[in-house]
Order: structure tokens, then C-alpha cells, then sequence
């Protein structure tokens, strides 16, 4: 069996909670850009109720791979080829570090 390390790799990455969910005043471009993006088609980010949402249900992310749903402080991350996807806050802190 082989091992193998991750590369050193420098991600975006934003913590979703209730309450920027409810603003999206600080929301990243990207995650702008994939709230615009068509409802149900790869790489948008969409209320969980859709189409009924009243802007505090949590995201769905949809994926060539399938939807995944965000909870409340699960990190979004923008990949190196700039997918999204949900991350549960243990497994980030424990893959990621902060870079200045």
C-alpha cells in the first residue's frame, strides 16, 4: 500500500452560521457568483427550501457528485478549479491552517 500526502494548497473558505446566512453582506464574490448561478445545475449554492425559503434554511450545494447540504457552521470551500463544496468545522480545522 502507498501513502500520500496532501499538497500544500491555498483554498478560499468561508464559515456559514445562521446569521450570515440571513446577510449575505460579507459572503465572498464566489459565493455570490454561485448564488447567481441557475438553481439545480453544478456549482450553485441554493436555499435548502427552495422555492419557498424565507432566507433562514440552511444551503445546498449541488455538485456533479450530488447536492450537499451546508449546516450551521460547516465551512464552504472553493476548490482549486473552483468548485464548491461543505466542510464540518472538526475536519477543516484539522486539514486547514490560516494563511496571512
Amino acid at each position: 500500500m502507498n501513502k500520500y500526502r496532501k499538497k500544500p494548497i491555498v483554498i478560499e473558505a468561508f464559515q456559514m452560521t445562521m446569521e450570515r446566512r440571513k446577510s449575505n453582506a460579507d459572503w465572498p464574490q464566489w459565493m455570490h457568483a454561485a448564488w447567481q448561478t441557475e438553481h439545480g445545475t453544478s456549482g450553485s449554492l441554493e436555499p435548502s427550501d427552495y422555492p419557498s425559503s424565507k432566507g433562514e434554511d440552511e444551503l445546498d450545494i449541488v455538485t456533479l457528485e450530488g447536492t450537499h447540504r451546508v449546516t450551521w457552521g460547516d465551512y464552504i470551500i472553493q476548490g482549486v478549479q473552483g468548485e464548491l463544496y461543505p466542510c464540518k468545522p472538526d475536519i477543516f480545522e484539522a486539514t486547514y491552517e490560516k494563511v496571512e
